[in-house]
């Protein structure tokens, strides 16, 4: 297999480098407090090998090996993806919808989706020999990239905002990073990240900006499908910066161009009311000015999403919707999905079952349906601590 990065806009391919991030030609156009100009995603070209996924393939790199640029030899030795699909029995009974799964990314080890992007990027690094990694976050990409670098012997220094949450705070330093709190939103932070990493170097884990945190999060899409035997019908994605969201549909597509699927699902992107540009752009046409995020669903929480001129074109293009919750939807989906299945996500992995109630009335009831959940609990107990009314 063949691997290249692709521009999102003008579709020119280029060679895949340590020292490219954007398309240099589309990234001239970008305008300040807008989304990135110029995303790049890797594309392929060529056949498979052999069946896919290969049978007996164990190790979380090996079964999707071949679908991903750096090659297995260099990825840290640490247990991210081949997460479990849940059958949630009371949950499907409670909601009226036997075809309803959870995808439980909550078990990646250090509790989030995020650890599929951190995991490729620590192997690109360490195949270009990159000893040092930049990251901006709101706390799940900051903890995870620590996590996994510290699983890879690499150099973690993380930007967060001040609101970051106490517990991915304390889980990112416990990993060894180099933390700086900056005064601000999550976009101040990663502008302050951009900036360290063109003074002092290193290989920028942001969002979006790495094309590699893309591609790490298509691994979701093709376990879902491998898991299932099938394409969903419908996927629920929580959305804030449009990585995930542009993950999912790539892993689609790819399973699509390589003619093993011939049917793209329908995708909801779900979006907090207090954050929801890629809403906004997607019935406008266009993005408007920004408007601080401002939810309790901190992992979704951004007022400029760096991934929101392609995650746009991708929905409208594949007939994808979004979709937007309330924050006392997001806490109630958060608790109905604890106590009916036994999963405690975080605030922002929960918007994916609040916006499938949000459009329930719209979806067949016999859907092959699934929530990621992208992220656990743990990650923010203060979110749920109201409304459990502890004890004493």
């Amino acid at each position: 297999m063949e691997f290249f990065y692709r521009c999102s806009e003008c579709d020119r391919q280029f060679a895949i480098t340590p020292d490219l991030m954007l398309c240099p030609d589309c990234s001239q156009r970008h305008e300040p407090d807008q989304p990135l100009r110029g995303v790049l995603e890797v594309g392929l070209r060529g056949e498979l090998r052999g069946p896919w996924p290969p049978p007996g393939a164990e190790a979380p790199s090996l079964p999707y090996a071949e679908l991903l640029p750096v090659e297995p030899r260099y990825f840290p030795v640490v247990p991210v993806g081949n997460t479990p699909l849940w059958e949630p029995a009371r949950l499907r009974q409670h909601l009226g919808r036997p075809g309803i799964y959870l995808k439980d990314d909550t078990a990646n080890p250090t509790g989030s989706l995020k650890d599929r992007a951190s995991l490729l990027v620590a192997a690109f690094a360490r195949k270009h020999e990159i000893s040092d990694v930049v990251v901006a976050s709101t706390g799940n990409a900051a903890s995870s990239m620590a996590g996994i670098g510290a699983a890879a012997g690499l150099s973690v220094r993380i930007f967060v905002p001040k609101s970051v949450p106490r517990a991915k705070l304390v889980q990112s330093l416990q990993y060894g990073a180099e933390v700086t709190v900056v005064d601000g939103t999550y976009d101040d932070a990663c502008r302050d990240s951009l900036e360290y990493t063109a003074l002092h170097g290193g290989l920028s884990r942001n969002t979006g900006f790495n094309p590699l945190t893309i591609e790490g999060k298509k691994t979701v899409a093709l376990e879902v499908f491998a898991q299932l035997g099938r394409m969903p019908d419908a996927v629920f994605v929580p959305t804030g910066d449009g990585v995930i969201l542009g993950g999912v549909f790539k892993g689609f597509e790819d399973l699509i161009r390589l003619g093993l699927a011939d049917t793209m699902p329908t995708i909801y992107a779900v979006q907090a009311e207090g954050s929801n540009a890629i809403c906004r752009a997607l019935a406008r046409g266009e993005f408007d000015d920004p408007v601080p995020g401002n939810t309790i669903a901190d992992s979704i929480s951004v007022g400029v999403p760096a991934n929101g001129r392609s995650a746009v074109k991708k929905l409208a293009r594949h007939g994808g919707h979004c979709v937007e919750v309330s924050d006392a939807e997001i806490l109630d989906a958060q608790q109905m999905l604890s106590s009916q299945s036994g999963l405690f996500a975080e605030p922002a992995a929960a918007s994916s079952v609040a916006g499938l109630l949000r459009v329930s009335d719209t979806l067949p009831r016999d859907a092959v349906t699934v929530l990621l959940i992208t992220g656990t609990g743990l990650k923010d107990i203060e979110a749920a601590t109201d409304r459990v009314g502890i004890p004493g």
